[in-house]
């Protein structure tokens, strides 16, 4: 009968004579999770992600291949607790597109259509009606107030690139971590992904963003100033507004990227 990978882990500490708090002094992660992983006991995890990048952890500091047990764990416990096959989305409904007598619009639609082509052609006759007025446009630049007029034009169109609404982030990786980052709209900019130490991801911009990470060990840098996150070994979340300021989430508002 194949090993488990809590068994594998306990009988490597045991070997080495190490106990638990050594264990969580050096990882961070909590002794009531690392009793977890060694009686495999999942559902006391705050989730099969976390626990994949635990086992992980745990094992690399333990000597062992940790990639091989994270990959045993996700195909032993991930793939008997993971539920069936995803709903297939229906197809959108259209119009046919072969066969039949083909799509016709109906009479509002067909409205829309002539109004908008009426619209089309009369800027397009406004435009080359201008376009014959060049003597007078000239006139108006020769006396140096047409130049005027176009960088009027231009200074808002830059102002407001420069002043856009929102807020940036970026992430550093201070240790191994587990990162969920969702934009404004729900899009992930960092789809669930364990990130090593050392990695960066961003700077992204959005008008509010909502964060989990697996641990404490990552820096966060808001609009380029470094929020305050703890040190801790157990899953974290905030919400960015779009002023930067930072709330922390509970474990049931806090993203998942699942």
């Amino acid at each position: 009968m194949e090993q488990g990978v809590g068994s594998i882990l306990h009988e490597a500490r045991t070997r080495r004579q190490i106990d638990l708090v050594e264990v969580e002094a050096v990882t961070r992660i909590r002794q009531r999770y690392l009793r977890a992983i060694e009686n495999e006991e999942w559902d006391v995890l705050p989730g099969t992600v976390y626990a994949r990048g635990f086992v992980r952890t745990y094992a690399s500091f333990l000597g062992l291949d940790g990639e091989r047990l994270a990959a045993d764990f996700s195909r032993t416990v991930e793939g008997s607790v993971r539920g069936g096959p995803e709903p297939v989305q229906p197809a959108a409904s259209g119009p046919p597109m072969r066969g039949g007598r083909g799509w016709r619009p109906t009479p509002g639609v067909a409205g829309v259509i002539v109004a908008t082509a009426v619209i089309a052609l009369a800027v397009l006759v406004v435009a080359v009606s201008g376009g014959g007025s060049g003597q007078e446009s000239g006139a108006g630049s020769s006396s140096g107030g047409g130049s005027l007029r176009s960088g009027d034009r231009a200074a808002p169109r830059r102002d407001t690139q420069a002043s856009r609404p929102g807020v940036s982030v970026r992430l550093v990786a201070d240790g191994e971590v587990w990162v969920c980052l969702l934009d404004a709209r729900g899009g992930a900019l960092v789809k669930g992904q364990i990130l090593e130490a050392g990695a960066e991801e961003g700077p992204f911009h959005s008008d509010s963003f909502t964060v989990s990470f697996g641990n404490g060990e990552v820096s966060m840098l808001i609009d380029g100033r470094k929020a305050k996150i703890p040190a801790t070994s157990s899953p974290i979340g905030y919400s960015i507004d779009s002023s930067g300021t930072m709330a922390e989430l509970s474990e049931t508002e806090r993203p998942t990227c699942a």
